[in-house]
């Protein structure tokens, strides 16, 4: 199988940490060939497929010098056997022309993992809203004072920004109320952008863990993301701790409700958040934490979702 990855820049990986590192390792352990471009590669003109300029890549199992590469050439996106969309959020509209390419490109023939329709229609933070039994008492929002009203109903409030990252913009407020003005105005800006907020949960002190559904199946460990010191966030890129765990029932139950929903739509790779027992978002664009799961838990994750991959192209029409 031959498999182009949408990425960010290679010179930009942690071959360490970085999940697409860990699904290119497994594919190519698997006899599969591996070819790169970034977003801003794709190209579409009147009368032609969508092609982009792209990398052919050999891994070398070098930490140094980790990839071999041959002269770049342009492809037509559909002569591929795979598709697989890992550019990192935010999903901005450079994001959301991305997935217009890709969707001309799947018109054309190809087969894009997670699929650019499901990546459109299931918004990070906004795709809880399908489940809210299993959420946090949740409000979105652009009125400052529904966000005041909600404060003073559950006095300890997570405000996060819809179109964040890792950690970004994430506060939290107490019963006291300490800089909820500032806070509002900094992510409301005037009623301007939309605004999430939260009803605390003090479980996170446990970690927020990162559970993986892969081809509609749970990954058997997830990463338990531990706040550090007086952070609130877990998140890796703000310096949480990883802890590999094995996935609680409740979890498990959650996850399996979850992907038999949404892998149907194209969705082959999902990462919920989950707090104590309370999903808190949906990860679809680029979910992460393979290779922290598959160091401390010894899974291989990366095995998983190429398995899935081969299964999934196998039966697509």
């Amino acid at each position: 199988m031959h498999i182009l990855f949408v990425a960010d820049p290679l010179e930009s990986f942690k071959i360490y940490k970085d999940s697409t590192f860990a699904m290119m390792r497994s594919a190519q352990a698997r006899g599969h060939r591996i070819t790169v471009c970034e977003p801003r590669h794709i190209h579409w003109i009147s009368g032609e497929k969508v092609s982009a300029q792209v990398r052919d890549i050999v891994l070398t199992g070098d930490e140094a010098r980790w990839f071999d590469e041959a002269p770049g050439r342009r492809a037509e996106l559909a002569e591929f056997d795979a598709i697989v969309m890992r550019k990192d959020p935010p999903f901005d509209s450079e994001y959301f022309y991305a997935t217009h390419l890709l969707g001309q490109a799947e018109r054309e023939g190809a087969k894009v993992f997670n699929k650019p329709a499901a990546l459109r229609d299931h918004p990070e933070k906004l795709a809880v809203m399908e489940f809210a039994e299993y959420a946090p008492v949740t409000l979105v929002t652009r009125s400052a004072q529904d966000i005041r009203d909600f404060h003073a109903q559950h006095k300890d409030i997570i405000l996060k920004p819809l179109d964040g990252m890792g950690g970004m913009g994430i506060f939290r407020v107490g019963a006291d109320g300490m800089n909820l003005g500032s806070i509002i105005e900094t992510l409301n800006l005037d009623g301007a952008q939309s605004v999430m907020v939260q009803k605390y949960l003090p479980e996170i002190t446990k970690g927020d863990k990162r559970v993986l559904i892969i081809g509609g199946e749970p990954v058997p460990f997830c990463l338990a993301r531990i706040p550090q010191g007086n952070e609130v966030r877990g998140n890796l890129a703000a310096g949480g701790k990883g802890v590999a765990q094995a996935l609680e029932p409740e979890d498990r139950a959650i996850a399996e409700h979850i992907g038999a929903r949404l892998a149907p739509r194209g969705l082959l790779l999902i990462g919920l958040d989950i707090i104590g027992h309370r999903i808190t978002e949906i990860n679809v664009t680029s979910p992460t934490c393979f290779q922290e799961i598959e160091q401390q838990a010894g899974f291989p994750v990366g095995d998983m979702f190429i398995e899935a991959l081969e299964k999934a192209v196998a039966g697509a029409v």
